[in-house]
């Protein structure tokens, strides 16, 4: 690539970072109040004042503080995980959620959450984009989970808990396979023996 194009395409990923960032000042801000968790018929909403409550004191109130003495979830572990920042830089970020395999992730992440009753990845992959973009923003290159809620363009934003649960087995496993092999069957590799 020459340079004149590589010059070309960070100026375009510039100008569109900086073309999100200054619509999303001067637009009004939209962010998820509640987080609606559902199965089949089952709904419950946490509200995210409450989340952020919880981020802030690392104490549960309402109907998380149930959920939790429910799931035997200590508070001050779901705060650190509410407050865990992860860096991103918003240009690089925003160029990789366009590519490809950006695209597939949004996509999957979309069946887990989306807009309350609107699955269709039409609206909710834009939505978590938005999500993340505008999180990193107002984290100053840095996204949380709540910042990402803050920063969410739906007032109710759904988690699929069927969805959710299916990636979490897929995940358990994956690491059980990958436990499987760095355990016993392979310490006769790993020393040199048969």
């Amino acid at each position: 690539m020459s340079a004149r194009s590589r010059l070309r395409r960070y100026a375009l990923a510039t100008s569109s970072a900086v073309a999100v960032s200054l619509l999303s000042v001067f637009q009004p801000v939209h962010a998820a109040k509640d987080v609606a968790l559902v199965s089949g018929a089952f709904i419950r909403s946490i509200s995210v004042a409450d989340l952020s409550y919880l981020a802030e004191t690392g104490e549960a109130r309402g109907l998380l503080a149930d959920l939790l003495k429910l799931s035997r979830q200590d508070p001050e572990d779901v705060a650190k995980l509410l407050n865990q920042k992860l860096d991103l830089p918003l240009v690089l970020t925003s160029r990789l959620m366009s590519t490809r395999i950006g695209e597939v992730i949004l996509t999957r992440v979309a069946r887990i959450i989306y807009p309350l009753k609107v699955p269709a990845p039409s609206v909710s992959v834009p939505a978590i984009r938005a999500g993340v973009i505008n999180g990193i923003q107002i984290g100053d290159g840095g996204l949380t989970a709540i910042k990402f809620l803050q920063a969410y363009p739906s007032e109710v934003m759904e988690i699929n808990i069927p969805a959710l649960m299916a990636v979490i087995e897929k995940a358990e496993s994956i690491a059980g396979l990958v436990q499987f092999f760095s355990d016993s069957p392979l310490d006769g590799l790993k020393d040199g023996g048969s």
